[in-house]
């Protein structure tokens, strides 16, 4: 509902189920930012907006304007078959009772959240340790009862779907996602600064995006080497630039999702986090991770206590060098 990278890697799921029911039509439940996302594949019918933060902000003033009075109504006015809930989180999970339908989710075993099994009727088995798209696609093939497929991810975006960027771009130019939420997941700035170097010795123009006013300095300060500091962009507008960008080279964010969920070469960075469970999968990605001991840790906080050894942070991305990012990046652009 509310995870960029949830909501992609949920969209394989609904290839298959297409695939194998073609008939088959589905409504998502989504947070209002997030919404372009699942319209963009030919299987969604209707996308019913769910502003769960926002609610959870002032749940009095939510219950007293009628707000969750109106969306009960909306989601009670359709007898559905199913309903599944493929993020396996208690905020996810209690939806699923509000719906007319026999509800399907993840074992305690194998949601995310053990409690959340309890709200579903159906719940299964399915292993904690694979990739998330695969978990996603195993439970929705159980749910509907097809056989579990063994092709290649299909996100099945329609293209046609993206809007028209309000400004022009060269033929060929990049995009460095240079921030995502944790601070332990964020490339060093010195070693962004290397690449665009790199990328302004090859006249190679590289698009800075931002999403917040944290990113926004922090695109500003990295512009002082190379790059152009874009206006706030929407998600569409966003998939837009990424979809005709020559390449992409991302940390680990939704954003670097949906770069590989565009077909786009991308280049992910992975240091505390397992790509093996949650990297960007895609026709032409490439996960690239550190080797370092304590990786990956998995942690909002870096616990490595010998400082001293460098002033690089996070200190295990000293073992992922901007040479070797460049060096994957002619690779995959063949140049």
């Amino acid at each position: 509902m509310s995870s960029m990278g949830d909501l992609l890697h949920t969209l394989p799921a609904l290839t298959d189920a297409q695939n194998a029911i073609p008939e088959l039509t589905i409504d998502w439940l989504v947070e209002p930012a997030f919404a372009d996302i699942p319209a963009w594949h030919p299987a969604v019918a209707n996308t019913i907006p769910l502003p769960l933060r926002q609610w959870r902000k002032n749940i009095f003033k939510t219950l007293c304007s009628g707000d969750f009075s109106n969306f009960k109504q909306i989601i009670q006015s359709k007898k559905y078959d199913a309903v599944i809930d493929a993020q396996g989180l208690l905020k996810s999970a209690w939806i699923t009772k509000l719906v007319d339908a026999h509800s399907h989710g993840f074992d305690r075993q194998s949601a995310r959240e053990p409690l959340s099994s309890i709200f579903y009727n159906n719940k299964y088995a399915i292993d904690k340790n694979q990739h998330a798209i695969l978990r996603t696609r195993e439970l929705f093939a159980n749910a509907l009862n097809y056989n579990f497929p063994t092709t290649n991810p299909n996100y099945k975006i329609d293209i046609s779907k993206l809007p028209h960027l309000n400004f022009k771009t060269p033929d060929k130019y990049l995009v460095f996602l240079h921030s995502t939420t944790w601070s332990t997941k964020q490339y060093p700035i010195e070693y962004w600064e290397n690449l665009l170097a790199k990328a302004k010795t090859d006249n190679l123009t590289v698009y800075l995006p931002w999403g917040n006013e944290t990113e926004k300095l922090r695109a500003e300060k990295l512009s002082e080497t190379h790059g152009i500091v874009l206006p706030r962009l929407s998600i569409a507008e966003l998939a837009t630039l990424l979809h005709k960008s020559t390449a992409v080279i991302a940390v680990d964010t939704g954003l670097g999702h949906l770069s590989a969920a565009l077909n786009t070469p991308t280049i992910s960075l992975y240091g505390p986090t397992n790509p093996a469970r949650v990297g960007a999968i895609g026709a032409q990605t490439i996960n690239l991770t550190v080797d370092f001991p304590c990786a990956p840790c998995v942690s909002k906080k870096c616990l490595y206590k010998n400082d001293a050894e460098t002033s690089l942070k996070p200190i295990c991305y000293s073992t992922l060098s901007p040479e070797k990012i460049w060096k994957q990046l002619k690779l995959i652009t063949n140049n």
